[in-house]
């Protein structure tokens, strides 16, 4: 496409994805950018979508219809912290490239991983506008806590999931113009899912969910100072000491300690056949699905806070991980301790949780949530997307102290 000035309004899309989450979550406006004829959409696929440990989810992206413009292999053997680091150098040296030969108009970025973080920096390097889904909220027990703020620095336009996240997103600084409260993308993609019913489920897992049932995802807390060795061991004693419960588990994220969880999850796999599954990615319209049949959601993902309340799916929510997010009354927390999780489950499953979650509105939905993004987008010039300025809060006092260099005729 040839730019007539340098006032056009966007026409290459980029969309970065580095896991299973990420796409469950962009799904939705990757539809909709493509049911634009005007629109040219560049996906990147990275990290452990290429994996096939990870279940190799760039298959899922292509089974939906999507081209993908670039994969991008960082992952290593390591899950050190050593060995993301170098993980995450190895994605800003390729998306360098990436982008160079795309050559987009705006780059999407959704959440706070650390190959997200990189795809920022680049972008940041290359001078290419971002926008942001899913700043401004928090999650103490994760370095993605750092991770999704500092995006936020870096980015241009930014979506929010809530209208505290979007305060909170204008208090770090960035221009309320630019700040939108739009909900939660993925519980779109959710409402317009067609869900398996129970014997659908069973069939695609190739398991029988029994009397009562959990869906189980638990991921290294990378923050927290208790190991995750310790964390993931208290939840499988809780689990393989539940003869009453069907357990569907996913795998862990590709984070420092990641294999470690895994492991432990496939010795429980093992001991307990026909009660304990484990899969390396579901994708998300059967993870819905199965999340929609099961008795409650456990362990410490943000789909359980933000998806389950939707499906009326009680959660019980471990440790610190999820710390700081806003959250239905659906959603109860406890320790990472066998005790606390013996409680919470039992508690998760009274019948007084599930009247609960049956009743509980969800602080994430908002109507029309892609459609909004995509009319933001459309409306952006690229050129007003340069340099940006602290936006600093009334009555700070921060504002005298420097010239606004957006006045400079320099």
């Amino acid at each position: 496409m040839t730019r007539t000035s340098l006032d056009c309004l966007l026409q290459r899309i980029c969309v970065f994805t580095g896991s299973r989450a990420e796409y469950g979550i962009v799904k939705p406006l990757l539809e909709r950018i493509r049911e634009e004829p005007d629109l040219d959409l560049a996906i990147i696929a990275s990290g452990s979508h290429l994996a096939p440990e990870h279940g190799r989810t760039v298959e899922q992206i292509l089974a939906d219809g999507f081209a993908v413009a670039e994969e991008l292999e960082i992952l290593l053997a390591s899950d050190t912290p050593a060995g993301t680091c170098k993980a995450a150098g190895l994605a800003m040296i390729g998306l360098g490239e990436a982008f160079r030969r795309l050559a987009p108009d705006i780059l999407v970025l959704v959440g706070d991983r650390y190959e997200t973080l990189a795809a920022a920096f680049a972008a940041t390097v290359c001078r290419l506008p971002i926008a942001h889904l899913h700043g401004g909220e928090a999650s103490f027990g994760a370095m993605d806590e750092a991770f999704r703020h500092a995006i936020t620095k870096m980015a241009h336009l930014h979506f929010t999931s809530t209208e505290a996240y979007r305060q909170r997103v204008i208090q770090l600084g960035e221009d309320p113009a630019q700040v939108f409260f739009v909900g939660a993308l993925a519980l779109e993609g959710l409402s317009k899912t067609r869900l398996l019913d129970r014997a659908g489920v069973e069939q695609a897992l190739g398991l029988s969910l029994g009397e009562r049932a959990v869906l189980v995802t638990f991921h290294p807390a990378t923050a927290d100072p208790e190991p995750a060795a310790d964390q993931i061991d208290a939840l499988v004693a809780v689990l393989a000491a539940r003869d009453d419960l069907t357990v569907v588990c996913t795998r862990a994220n590709a984070d420092p300690a990641g294999r470690l969880v895994n492991a432990r999850l496939e010795e429980l796999a093992a001991r307990a056949p026909g009660r304990v599954a484990l899969f390396s990615a579901l994708g998300s319209p059967l993870y819905w699905s199965t999340m929609a049949q099961v008795a409650a959601v456990v362990g410490n993902s943000s789909s359980g806070i933000i998806e389950a309340p939707s499906l009326h799916v009680p959660t019980l929510n471990i440790g610190d991980r999820q710390a700081g997010r806003v959250r239905a009354e659906s959603v109860i927390d406890c320790a990472a301790t066998a005790g606390a999780i013996s409680a919470g489950l039992e508690r998760v499953l009274s019948v007084e949780m599930q009247g609960l979650a049956r009743q509980t509105a969800n602080p994430y939905e908002k109507d029309n949530t892609a459609a909004a993004i995509l009319a933001v987008l459309r409306s952006t010039a690229p050129a007003g997307l340069g340099r940006k300025v602290f936006h600093d809060l009334p009555g700070s006092g921060a504002a005298s102290l420097a010239g606004d260099p957006r006045r400079s005729s320099r």
